[in-house]
């Protein structure tokens, strides 16, 4: 890790189709899933200013909890809890 470095883990570029559960799937927003690691990811939505803290992100099959580490424009750094 570099000094300029805070993730844990390396991430790996991706370009996938993910969703962001709000209340427990009650609302739905799609998102793109531009990197992942093991302990966190990269998402892409026109929207991001309107996404809560903390919700679930699936994609791949899978469904992970995540808690919203950083925000710009229509990006989100997301950290799996």
């Amino acid at each position: 890790m570099n000094d300029g470095e805070r993730r844990t883990a390396q991430r790996q570029r991706t370009l996938k189709a993910g969703k962001i559960m709000l209340g427990h799937g009650a609302s739905v927003l799609d998102c793109t899933v531009r990197n992942v690691s093991s302990t966190g990811a990269l998402l892409s939505l026109p929207n991001a200013a309107t996404v809560p803290a903390e919700f679930d992100l699936q994609f791949d099959g899978e469904t992970r909890p995540c808690t919203v580490v950083w925000r710009r424009l229509a990006r989100l750094g997301v950290k799996f809890r």
